[in-house]
């Protein structure tokens, strides 16, 4: 009896240390500001018959001078997943989530397809992050190349 009290405890202590991890580590990745919620969807087939709501990952974005740093939700990791640079970016199209999509993305979402050093992805982001993200494209140094559709 004795010894199953100890390791549920131990089990709900572990469980309380993770979810406390998963915050901090939230809150260090914010802690320069610049940070909006984004779902990626890395290396689409151009020849996609359609949205079918699957490779969506849920993240949060990080801006970093000029380059997008990409964080999983769900990871104890404390680097970014995908590094975007400003200049390497290229937006192909804008369009709302259709289908099972709408189900994987958040309900405001709108899904910018791009194009990032020969990888399609798709960013999902609120209607204010994306106009923030389309600023912050646009806004680059003189000399560099910026492609927005």
């Amino acid at each position: 009896m004795v010894l199953a009290l100890l390791v549920s405890g131990i089990v709900v202590l572990l469980v309380l240390v993770g979810l406390f991890v998963f915050g901090l580590r939230r809150r260090l990745i914010q802690r320069s500001g610049g940070t909006f919620d984004c779902s990626l969807r890395w290396n689409v087939p151009e020849d996609d018959p359609g949205p079918a709501g699957k490779g969506w990952v849920y993240g949060v974005a990080r801006y970093s001078g000029d380059r997008i740093e990409w964080f999983r939700v769900f990871s104890y990791a404390p680097r970014p997943r995908r590094v975007l640079q400003r200049d390497s970016i290229e937006v192909l199209e804008r369009r709302t989530p259709q289908g099972e999509e709408e189900l994987a993305l958040l309900s405001d979402a709108i899904v910018l397809a791009c194009l990032h050093e020969g990888t399609r992805l798709e960013l999902a982001m609120s209607e204010d992050a994306l106009t923030g993200f389309l600023a912050w494209l646009e806004a680059a140094p003189p000399g560099q190349r910026v492609n927005v559709a």
